[in-house]
């Protein structure tokens, strides 16, 4: 049972007044049943709502009953966004109102409800970023929430990978984006939409100038399209290598989600006396990135081509050799 659910019933009914149970279901993408059970369940927690029969009738609340979600701040109704994500408050500089928004939005539920929204708010955390790294520190975010929200551009210096290494530039935010613990700022520049690293702006200051994002600028579709364009900009040859059974099984720890679908999708089987050795075609970035990925694997890999990526992998291979005193 979701109380968050139960909660956008509540609402709805307070918003819209008499609504079917039919109707219900549509606004929340629910089957009619399940619209009963909510119904019910806010009953049962003593929310005043009562049915009118007939063609006509529905659902609604008894006159004059409203929740109290009042006295509420800007920064508090922002907040609420982000109540299950006390991390990316926190870097939004969002977490104070995002725990008064919280506690004001318990407050203003019936006991019933109450209880199990802190039920559920005991048993599930999120916690963004990735294994093997600290969270990335990002001060200038805050300034980036502002001026999203407010339209206004930003004056940066922005360290990217390629020479001049440090630029200026005045960037229109139209949004923000969080991607496994790491923050990304969507901007339009001097010519185009592009994404930038938030850990990589060095200085930011809002500017007075103020803009209107784009008609039809939607910023989930923008990202679908970003990470596919990403990914076929990425990978820009293949590998042929062989695999040991314990190589598989450690590869999902050591290389990306798309290698080993590669792996998947190509392996053959290798002679018999490989015992369990697999062949497959994987997606490439670069030689040297390519070395650096599969090296990891140690001896449960060998590159079968191209011959410049195998070659590497020995003259890597011979160099540690000859670190450790071996060759």
């Amino acid at each position: 049972m979701s109380a968050g659910r139960l909660l956008s019933v509540l609402l709805l009914l307070q918003s819209r007044g008499r609504m079917s149970a039919r109707g219900i279901a549509g606004e929340l993408g629910v089957s009619v049943r399940t619209a009963y059970r909510d119904l019910a369940r806010l009953q049962a927690a003593g929310v005043p709502v009562y049915a009118e029969p007939g063609p006509g009738g529905g659902y609604q609340l008894l006159d004059g009953y409203r929740t109290r979600l009042t006295g509420m701040s800007e920064g508090e109704a922002r907040a609420l966004f982000f109540a299950g994500l006390p991390g990316p408050a926190a870097d939004l500089g969002l977490a104070t109102e995002m725990t008064t928004a919280r506690l004001k939005l318990l407050a203003a539920l019936p006991a019933g409800l109450r209880e199990e929204a802190s039920r559920t708010a005991a048993v599930f955390h999120l916690d963004a970023p990735g294994w093997y790294r600290e969270p990335e520190r990002t001060p200038h975010l805050p300034l980036f929430v502002d001026a999203v929200l407010t339209r206004r551009a930003v004056d940066v210096r922005y360290r990217r990978w390629r020479a001049p290494q440090e630029v200026d530039r005045r960037l229109r935010p139209y949004g923000l984006v969080l991607k496994s613990g790491v923050w990304y700022l969507v901007a339009a520049g001097r010519s185009r939409i592009a994404t930038y690293r938030v850990t990589q702006v060095l200085d930011a200051a809002l500017s007075d100038e103020r803009f209107d994002r784009p008609e039809g600028f939607d910023l989930g579709t923008y990202w679908a399209a970003y990470l596919a364009d990403f990914e076929a900009r990425r990978y820009t040859g293949t590998a042929t290598i062989r695999l040991s059974p314990r190589g598989r099984r450690r590869l999902p720890d050591n290389v990306p989600p798309e290698v080993v679908q590669a792996v998947d999708s190509t392996a053959t089987a290798t002679a018999a006396d490989d015992d369990g050795w697999i062949e497959a075609v994987v997606p490439t970035e670069s030689t040297e990135h390519a070395c650096g990925e599969l090296l990891r694997l140690g001896t449960d890999v060998e590159v079968v081509a191209p011959a410049e990526l195998r070659e590497a992998m020995a003259t890597t291979v011979g160099a540690l050799a000859r670190a450790y005193g071996v060759a």
